[in-house]
């Protein structure tokens, strides 16, 4: 693509990595950005992601080509209402938000139908902010693009050879199967791994002894819920209809194996666990979805003084940049005694190499 100019208002994580995405593959582009915090699109400017920093929703924007509403949910809303003035014809107008049909019907509510495509980059890190974002997020993330009823093709097109272009794969779907899907893979297993949390907060004695032990397999499957709780309030919120169509199949598929497992139907239990798992095990894992892939590996070690301290030193003499590493202290439903995680793939599979080849015994998860 030749340089065009983007605008972005809001420039956190998401909207600071397709920022910098921008900047890496069309160095020429031009950025103008516009946040309520100062010194976010200030740092922005002085990194040289962007080129002019705003104070406010102007005029500015009319000289974009691209526009990318990078704020929450509700606020994008509020803000594409602003902005609606200073659009011309030319400009393709985005968001970023995991929930696409109340954006979709302020769109409508403007006239802005053939200018319009919805955007929802499904990565993330369990970090926030400007700060934390990288040009590389989005590498190998489905970017979901909806459309309207009357966007132009040729448009369409245009923004989806962006997508590719800044790494992300690109997928087109209608606004309400998008908030459909997403409220069954994203919106509904947050509900859910915030409620297994609290019921054992709720079921832990005074000892907490519930909480000393949660760790290995509870604590994975419950990492989701330190994400925003404004967040996530804003998406039930905003996806409420289908996120509680999806509880009630949930609440359903719950009382069904509640009754097998009173009953001592150990064919039914058999069922429930053989069919989840040969699902689960039919899962790629070549893109990013939108709950964050945790890279991490685990190493068996002697509990011996230095061992540890070992596998740090030699992974470190080889350049490999360790977001995290610990003792797994309950390995009930895990293999390794020493859990490392690291910052992506690529560091992943060097760290697993260079393990093995020193003779570690190394367990990546599936």
């Amino acid at each position: 693509m030749e340089a065009k100019t983007f605008g972005f208002v809001g420039l956190g994580l998401i909207g600071g990595s397709i920022a910098r995405a921008i900047r890496s593959v069309i160095p020429d582009s031009r950025i103008m950005a516009y946040t309520p915090h100062k010194e976010t699109v200030d740092k922005a400017f002085q990194d040289g992601i962007v080129d002019e920093p705003l104070l406010e929703i102007s005029d500015k924007f009319s000289e974009c080509d691209y526009i990318f509403l990078c704020a929450p949910v509700a606020v994008n809303n509020e803000n594409l209402r602003k902005i609606a003035g200073f659009i011309q014809p030319h400009t393709t107008i985005t968001d970023i938000g995991s929930v696409k049909t109340p954006i979709h019907d302020v769109v409508k509510e403007l006239s802005l139908e053939e200018q319009f495509i919805g955007g929802h980059p499904m990565a993330g890190t369990e970090r926030i902010g400007y700060n934390n974002s990288k040009a590389g997020l989005l590498e190998n993330a489905y970017y979901i693009l909806t459309k309207t009823k009357k966007t132009d093709e040729e448009r369409l097109f245009a923004y989806e050879s962006l997508v590719r272009q800044i790494g992300a794969i690109p997928l087109i779907v209608s606004y309400e199967r998008h908030d459909f899907i997403t409220a069954a893979i994203s919106h509904v297993p947050h509900v859910i791994s915030a409620s297994l949390v609290n019921l054992v907060h709720d079921s832990d004695s005074e000892d907490q002894l519930m909480k000393t032990v949660a760790a290995g397999g509870f604590k994975d499957i419950t990492r989701i819920s330190s994400s925003s709780p404004v967040m996530w309030n804003q998406i039930c919120m905003t996806n409420s209809y289908n996120i509680s169509q999806l509880l009630s199949d949930y609440i359903d598929s719950l009382m069904d194996i509640k009754l097998a497992i009173d009953e001592h139907d150990e064919a039914k239990v058999t069922d429930f666990f053989t069919s989840a798992r040969q699902y689960r095990e039919s899962f790629t894992d070549t893109a990013s979805g939108p709950i964050r892939i945790v890279h991490e590996l685990r190493v068996e070690i002697d509990d011996k003084p230095g061992n540890l301290s070992r596998v740090a030193t030699l992974l470190s003499d080889n350049s490999i940049n360790i977001k995290n590493i610990g003792i797994v202290h309950n390995r009930e439903y895990e293999r390794g005694t020493l859990r490392i995680e690291l910052h992506d793939r690529q560091g992943l599979e060097r760290s697993r190499d260079i393990l093995k080849s020193h003779g570690f015994t190394v367990f990546t998860k599936k």
